[in-house]
């Protein structure tokens, strides 16, 4: 996937049969399908691709535990299915996680086995392994730091963990292979209509070169997030509000507090949220909240309540008690929600559920949904594509598409940091072997290398020091100090394989380091 290939098939375009806007999670599936179905298509994201809500989820493939007990079996049973082909395409990214929901009354062990064992019947043949109830001498065994007092028994069960940010690049560059054209860095700056008001296609323009060019298209989809009022202020003579921001943030800790494979589940915390502790990385990211806000952004910032309700939750449930100087990392983002009927509602009451509305103007717009279920949310996109836009009828293809690095791991095989490439592994060490300076650590604590930067630029069109470090390199969610400490030497290797200047690479660290500031508590941030 480079760049140039990508714009050499822009140029020699004329016509379209499916533009999306939006490179997230919904917008990448989407692409794939409709490309793999064998249409015309193209992407443009107008930064980078999952730069939103898309690498800032909670990093679960789940049904959700939560929507089986506000009884939304039908969400839950295509989520926990979904679950299952996620973790058959793209085994390098999606493994089976055990969970441990600690209880601390009698009844709690009883109530959550038989829910769960609901959960693990509506997975049916794609279930990864039975719910049980264990005892409290069994549950510490599994959790060595959750917090002893008064704790009375356990229930494990299993669910799906991946790397997010990593799956939506390599849907992408499958995408790609199919035949499709994506352009990160590329901004839609109109809708393109004819005399009867119909989209036609989309205007955009090249972020970095300033160039604007006009795509010409038969179904032109708005993926995009939290963003999707903007570009329906482009489409609508009357202003309607079609989502709603919901913010999530997450904590990364290190290790220590919770050295378990076993993650933690909180099915009920003080306000009723479910509370998550989940190891990633060599990390254990802990989270969300739940907290409708009114505006959006590319780089959302946690409040200060959503990182004291974290951490008190945190503390009330580990004995070895987080503080806020052990946050190597905090990272908020915005899910979408589809906006309610009636005013007011909490969040807990929004719909998950995606929602798909044909515009007058043919416009056809995504809201709602989550990572889960991406590919049952881009079937049903180019279904209704093919509907409203007299698309030839293609049967979807995407159950049993193998997304790019595909390959089953086991836990020897995550003991190397590798793993997330899972196909390309020979490659990036080729690149060690022909370029031996690329084998040097990108940083003194962390295994990544010099060639996995050099990968990301040259072969998933990683363009700043953001792109590098916050999604194809996870350092920036991981340890955002130490990804401040290493930002100058990844813009100066971006200069060298890009082709900038002095001027550029100053600029970058400065943009660089005040982003990452966003991801440090607020007596930690440098001026």
């Amino acid at each position: 996937m480079k760049l140039p290939e990508q714009l050499s098939k822009l140029k020699q375009t004329v016509e379209w049969d499916v533009i999306v806007i939006g490179g997230g999670a919904s917008g990448l599936g989407t692409a794939l399908d409709a490309a793999s179905r064998g249409y015309k298509t193209i992407l443009v994201e107008a930064v980078d691709f999952a730069k939103g809500t898309s690498s800032r989820s909670t990093k679960l493939v789940h049904g959700g535990v939560r929507y089986l007990e506000q009884g939304d079996i039908s969400l839950v049973r295509e989520a926990l299915k979904e679950r299952g082909l996620m973790a058959q395409n793209a085994g390098h990214l999606v493994k089976n996680q055990s969970f441990v929901i600690p209880n601390y009354n009698w009844w709690g062990g009883y109530f959550y086995t038989i829910g769960l064992t609901i959960y693990d019947m509506l997975s049916g043949k794609l279930s990864l392994g039975k719910s049980k109830y264990i005892t409290k001498k069994k549950t510490i065994e599994l959790l060595p730091t959750i917090e002893q007092k008064g704790l009375v028994s356990g229930v494990i069960y299993q669910d799906g963990q991946f790397d997010d940010s990593r799956l939506a690049i390599n849907i992408a560059q499958t995408a790609v292979e199919k035949g499709a054209c994506l352009l990160n860095y590329t901004k839609v700056v109109n809708l393109l209509k004819d005399s009867e008001n119909q989209v036609t296609g989309v205007q955009v323009k090249n972020q970095e070169t300033g160039d604007l060019y006009d795509l010409k298209g038969k179904a032109i989809i708005n993926a995009t997030g939290v963003f999707t009022n903007s570009i329906m202020k482009l489409n609508d003579t009357v202003y309607k509000k079609y989502i709603v921001p919901s913010q999530g943030i997450h904590l990364v800790f290190d290790k220590s507090f919770l050295p378990s494979d076993h993650a933690l589940m909180i099915p009920k915390t003080s306000d009723g949220r479910v509370l998550f502790a989940v190891p990633w990385h060599d990390k254990i990211v802990v989270g969300t909240t739940d907290t409708l806000i009114k505006s959006h952004s590319l780089e959302p910032i946690a409040l200060e309540k959503e990182i004291d309700f974290v951490l008190e939750t945190a503390q009330r449930f580990l004995a070895k008690k987080p503080t806020r100087a052990d946050v190597l990392s905090v990272f908020a983002g915005l899910r979408p929600l589809a906006a309610p009927e009636k005013e007011g509602k909490s969040t807990k009451e929004v719909s998950r559920s995606h929602k798909i509305i044909v515009s007058e103007t043919g416009l056809i717009t995504i809201t709602g949904g989550k990572w889960t279920t991406y590919r049952k949310i881009a079937e049903d996109i180019i279904d209704k594509a093919i509907t409203v836009r007299h698309l030839p009828k293609r049967q979807c293809k995407t159950e049993h598409i193998s997304i790019h690095g595909n390959i089953k791991t086991n836990t020897a095989d995550r003991e190397n940091h590798l793993y997330i490439y899972g196909t390309d592994i020979p490659k990036i060490l080729e690149l060690q072997r022909q370029e031996p300076e690329l084998k040097q650590k990108l940083h003194p604590d962390y295994d990544y290398t010099m060639a996995e930067v050099a990968w990301a630029i040259r072969h998933e069109m990683a363009r700043t020091i953001d792109d590098v470090l916050s999604r194809r390199v996870r350092l920036l969610f991981l340890d955002a100090r130490a990804a401040i400490a290493v930002s100058d030497k990844v813009a100066k290797l971006l200069a060298k394989e890009l082709g900038h200047d002095e001027a550029w690479i100053e600029n970058q660290i400065t943009q660089f380091k005040t982003l990452a500031n966003g991801f440090l508590l607020t007596e930690f941030r440098s001026n």
